[in-house]
């Protein structure tokens, strides 16, 4: 069972000492954590191995797919995922307005395509079953989809058109929460690995930096993602089932007046994500393969190939970017948010490939906990303690086809 922090103070006392904090991880979920807690008046320091938002945060797609990556097993995930999606609005606006950076978020929607009979079977079985979870879906046709994006294969059979799944520029997100953060008198460390997680009578107290002085705190946020389970100084129950899922990606270069593409949209191998720059992000493999970096030609192929089936005029563009991510996955790829088993360590990873748009929600929900001592019901379902409760088997590193389902993807 998960315990509550022992260090609180009553948001209803604005007089009230407020807590201390550090926290392990300088990505979007800590800085958006982080922003929160600065911004309430806290001490907050944030630690990370690199520079700040060049993990995860920067390998994403930034798609905040809450309704078109639903699939069997997962519909416990869907009122979190809508819940951050439907804040995301007001925090683009917010985050632009603390950081001076426009995130650029993009309401055209995304379409899912089906390119063959085969196609259509597996998307009318994800449309039916989205429409029972009452999300705002439309089947379109052939035509109707080739109206709205005219460069997809003529053979484009059907799609499915999910309204409210947008898209932010995940790089500028992880800038503008790094520059938020900072005017709200947030201290950043940088290039600071954590030697250990200190720990004293039973509770969290801090962090100790490599080659560095130990650092107290009152509260101790781990949110370093898929690095979370290897930080030392955790006892077994505190330390989160956490693992890498690597994903090769690449991004292609348009002509931003006049781009092949306007939506996300998914194919049946990729996704593909059209900057307002003129950038083509495609993504991406899951790879069971630990921290390994390497960029493969049998992945990079994958990617090229999958786009090309969709969208044969990518042929002519050039090659702007390859590189490789790591996602936080958890044993049921769900987050894990909340108390710890160890008194003042809040947990805020395993996000898996719903980082950026679990990044409003996680950073509300885990700053509110800190400071009042809440735990919000729609987070609830999503605390370490449930592993506890059904041991899940492990997942062997054989699994690890670099042309599995791209809705496994880095986002």
């Amino acid at each position: 069972m998960t315990t509550t922090i022992s260090y609180f103070e009553s948001s209803d006392n604005a007089n009230a000492v407020k807590p201390s904090v550090a926290i392990v991880g300088a990505g979007v979920i800590g800085l958006g954590i982080g922003w929160r807690l600065a911004a309430a008046g806290c001490r907050v320091d944030v630690f990370d191995k690199g520079e700040a938002g060049t993990g995860a945060s920067h390998a994403a797609a930034g798609m905040l797919a809450a309704g078109v990556e639903v699939e069997p097993g997962e519909e416990g995930q869907l009122p979190l995922n809508r819940h951050s999606q439907e804040l995301w609005p007001g925090f683009a606006a917010e985050l632009r307005a603390a950081s001076g950076i426009d995130v650029e978020l993009r309401t055209e929607g995304t379409l899912v395509v089906a390119l063959n009979a085969d196609d259509v079977a597996r998307l009318r079985f994800n449309f039916d079953l989205q429409k029972s979870l009452g999300l705002d879906h439309a089947w379109l046709s052939g035509a109707e989809v080739k109206r709205r994006e005219p460069y997809l294969h003529t053979g484009t059979v059907a799609a499915i058109h999910s309204p409210g799944d947008h898209q932010v520029d995940n790089r500028k997100v992880a800038a503008a929460l790094k520059a938020a953060f900072g005017r709200a008198g947030g201290i950043l460390h940088e290039n600071t690995p954590i030697a250990e997680i200190l720990t004293e009578g039973g509770r969290a107290t801090g962090v100790l930096p490599e080659g560095g002085e130990p650092h107290r705190a009152d509260v101790t946020v781990l949110a370093a993602g898929a690095w979370s389970r290897a930080i030392p100084g955790l006892p077994d129950g505190a330390r989160p089932p956490v693992r890498p899922v690597k994903g090769q990606m690449a991004a292609l270069r348009m002509d931003p007046h006049e781009p092949l593409l306007r939506h996300v949209v998914w194919t049946p191998g990729v996704y593909l994500v059209p900057r307002l720059d003129g950038r083509l992000v495609i993504g991406a493999t899951v790879e069971e393969r630990g921290f390994d970096t390497t960029l493969t030609a049998g992945g990079v192929m994958s990617l090229i190939e999958g786009a090309w089936r969709a969208l044969p005029g990518i042929e002519e563009l050039p090659i702007d970017e390859l590189w490789v991510g790591f996602r936080p996955g958890s044993r049921d790829d769900a987050p894990i948010l909340g108390p710890s088993a160890l008194d003042g360590l809040v947990l805020a990873t395993g996000h898996h490939r719903n980082g950026i748009l679990l990044t409003p929600i996680t950073a509300n929900a885990v700053s509110d906990l800190i400071l009042t001592g809440r735990i919000a019901d729609v987070i609830r379902p999503f605390g370490i303690d449930r592993f506890a409760a059904k041991a899940a088997p492990s997942r062997p590193d054989s699994m690890a086809d670099p042309r599995a389902d791209p809705r496994r993807e880095q986002t």
